[in-house]
């Protein structure tokens, strides 16, 4: 029987950095966005029922509170009660990361320089809508961006299940796109009919989505380009193998191009986590997801967790899970990864459905400078500058300001600041 993850090297550890979309669908996602651009809310309804976003050509582009209060209504009580516990955690951690961003001032001579964060005013949540629903991707988008400070909240997801609605009423959104894929993100970008043009843009989605966020950057921030998910468990001979196998099939099963890896020293364990990837694989439903997701994944061989640090920064993953005698020891060093599971009790998936810190992470090698969404996603860095007109304190970062600028061959600059420097 041929195993299901193929060994490697380090020497021959493939480069995870990639462009997140291909050039074809980026030129058929420009098309959508233009379409939408153009046409407004009849190209945005048009294009939602040719990709079967709206089976029902009239029914709403867009919900509302009521509906997103009936929904969370309509779910029995069990439900309703995990989507506010997770709710609270989200929240929690967003807040601890909002306190730790305070407005500072800086003296000058005769004043001060500053600096605030403040929020967008409109934001724009996506949530995928495909094989399975995403109330997680609600909460986290949604919530991180109210606790931000985030005035207008959108959420929009193509046919949206109970559960994807109730979260958004739980994460207190203002209003429902039922639309997906790249003509939601151009009616967030560009406004069309009811739904107004946003400041901001998060959360995953397939290439349309993805190539469609590409194309719009710089109009409206965006969080990531985030590509196939990823995880890679760094494990020493000790590591229990039927969680680590339980960890790489519970990110296989999340898209036939996820990416499982195992880097370890134990050529022990290597055989025991194949043996139960068998084992776990022949009563799992989503098994033929899974095999498929395990045929991009390997195991890179090294020779000691040293070695084992050095693959986990090149690869530089979304999820990075530590199962070694000493987790929090053995990860001191490491450098890049989205997000950081420390020990076999830290499963992978308990931070997809809500510890706290959030699950829309940089995949494709981009951990190297990019981190995970969070309230600083929201948020933009506002400057301000003070100085008492005439002070002479302030005087000399003016006669400053006024050579920097001859040099640069600015002179209108250098007046501007002389007259500040007494020199007019």
């Amino acid at each position: 029987m041929s195993p299901l993850l193929p060994v490697r090297r380090l020497a021959d550890l493939p480069e995870l950095r990639r462009d997140p979309v291909d050039a074809a669908t980026l030129a058929a996602a420009a098309a959508i966005l233009d379409e939408v651009r153009q046409g407004g809310a009849d190209a945005l309804r048009a294009l939602s029922v040719r990709f079967g976003d709206l089976p029902d050509p009239d029914a709403p582009l867009v919900l509302g509170p009521t509906e997103m209060a009936a929904a969370y209504a309509a779910l029995p009580a069990d439900r309703q009660d995990v989507l506010r516990r997770v709710a609270a955690r989200i929240e929690a951690f967003a807040a601890l990361q909002l306190g730790a961003l305070v407005p500072q001032r800086l003296p000058l001579p005769g004043g001060w320089a500053g600096l605030r964060y403040a929020p967008v005013e409109r934001a724009g949540c996506y949530a995928p809508g495909g094989r399975f629903p995403l109330p997680s991707s609600v909460l986290m988008t949604a919530i991180t961006a109210r606790v931000a400070g985030v005035r207008e909240v959108w959420v929009a997801s193509p046919r949206p299940a109970l559960e994807t609605l109730a979260a958004a009423h739980v994460a207190g959104a203002d209003h429902f796109l039922v639309v997906g894929g790249a003509q939601a993100i151009a009616a967030l970008a560009y406004g069309a009919g009811p739904v107004p043009a946003v400041d901001c843009i998060v959360g995953p989605g397939n290439r349309w989505v993805t190539a469609a966020k590409a194309l719009v950057a710089g109009r409206v921030s965006i969080d990531m380009l985030a590509g196939p998910s990823e995880l890679v468990v760094l494990a020493d001979g000790d590591a229990d193998a039927a969680c680590v196998a339980a960890d790489l099939l519970a990110q296989a099963e999340h898209d036939p191009d996820a990416l499982p890896i195992l880097v370890t020293d134990s050529d022990a364990l290597v055989a025991r986590v194949e043996a139960e990837l068998h084992l776990q694989l022949a009563t799992l439903p989503t098994a033929p997801i899974a095999r498929e997701a395990l045929r991009n994944g390997y195991v890179v061989r090294v020779a000691d967790l040293a070695e084992g640090r050095i693959a986990c920064d090149r690869l530089a993953p979304e999820h990075l899970a530590v199962h070694t005698r000493d987790p929090i020891v053995d990860a001191e060093g490491l450098r890049h990864y989205g997000a950081l599971f420390l020990g076999e009790g830290a499963a992978e998936v308990l931070g997809d459905y809500g510890a706290g810190p959030n699950h829309v992470l940089p995949t494709g090698g981009t951990a190297r400078s990019t981190g995970a969404l969070s309230v600083t996603t929201f948020l933009r860095v506002q400057t301000s500058l003070y100085l008492t007109p005439g002070a002479p304190e302030a005087r000399a970062l003016a006669a400053d300001s006024v050579l920097l600028a001859r040099m640069e061959g600015l002179e209108a600059h250098a007046r501007a600041a002389a007259l500040r420097a007494g020199e007019g």
